[in-house]
């Protein structure tokens, strides 16, 4: 597996401090967010899933902990739209540039809105995927937030 990714990348050259880590994925996992979470030996609130969605039709990325699920009204809400609904697999792999499972906030081809999950912040670390299926970033989330020029509020139910 590389270690290196278009996300990886992005933070090498922004010069955030950040750590990589893999794992053995699953493929065939019920939740992979909550896999990451086990094989990584982390709690699921620090191993954080990165999810593609549109935002009055317009491509936005939500992150949350991999045990929640995003609060849709609450997403659009966050970016002063009515109405948000998950992209489709496709189209967030045609977008993204990744693959569903290893989707990166990171190291996008375009620079789209991103609101991270409020609570994720008191993290005093927070593992975000790094641009493949089984390879995880581990970075303070206030980098995160800052380098992704992100949102942060309640958007997880």
């Amino acid at each position: 597996m590389a270690r290196a990714t278009r996300a990886t990348a992005m933070l090498d050259k922004a010069g955030v401090p950040f750590t990589v880590e893999s794992y053995s994925y699953d493929r065939d996992a019920d939740h992979i967010g909550l896999q990451a979470a086990e094989a990584l030996s982390q709690p699921p609130e620090r191993v954080l899933k990165t999810l593609m969605a549109l935002v009055d039709g317009r491509p936005a990325i939500a992150i949350v902990p991999s045990d929640r699920e995003v609060a849709m009204k609450a997403l659009a809400a966050a970016l002063g739209g009515k109405a948000a609904q998950m992209m489709k697999p496709a189209d967030a792999e045609r977008l993204s540039g990744y693959k569903v499972g290893g989707i990166s906030p990171f190291g996008q081809p375009r620079r789209l809105p991103v609101v991270i999950e409020q609570t994720a912040l008191a993290q005093p670390f927070v593992y975000i995927n790094g641009g493949q299926r089984g390879l995880q970033i581990r970075l303070a989330p206030a980098d995160a937030l800052r380098l992704l020029d992100a949102v942060a509020a309640p958007i997880v139910g």
